[in-house]
């Protein structure tokens, strides 16, 4: 009987750099989500509730890609993986709603751990990308 798979065709130091980023992402939603009055000059009609549905509906884009890449479709995982990553820097917004000043150290530290955990995931997976399409072209025009 033939075992089952269920390794993805990723490196390990990628998936650790998926799961930072997974992890801030958490971090700092769960602390906006919690602390929402804290953080100056969110619309009034933002709710917790959405803020945990906003990450949920980001993280399905994260798990969306790493299906398309154990399903075969490596290219299209990592664009999807890499829309991702770059949705991490969405936080960011934060500071155009109030200088970061007006928020408290616990909130600049979730936003900023987000959007740097965003940053590496996408620097790796633009890298990955590229190597993927280099060893496919090789593998049909040759070099």
């Amino acid at each position: 009987m033939p075992r089952l798979n269920l390794s993805l065709p990723l490196p390990a130091s990628y998936l650790a750099l998926a799961a930072a980023y997974l992890l801030a992402s958490l971090g700092h939603f769960t602390h906006n989500a919690e602390f929402i009055c804290s953080y100056p000059n969110l619309p009034a009609w933002l709710t917790s509730a959405q803020v945990y549905g906003f990450w949920l509906a980001l993280t399905a884009v994260g798990v969306l890609g790493l299906a398309l890449v154990r399903a075969g479709r490596k290219s299209l995982g990592l664009l999807v993986i890499g829309a991702y990553a770059a949705l991490g820097f969405d936080g960011l917004g934060h500071y155009a709603l109030a200088p970061m000043a007006l928020h408290t150290l616990v909130a600049n530290i979730t936003i900023l751990s987000e959007v740097a955990a965003a940053a590496l995931l996408l620097a790796a997976t633009a890298a990955l990308l590229v190597r993927h399409l280099r060893a496919q072209w090789r593998a049909v025009y040759g070099g």
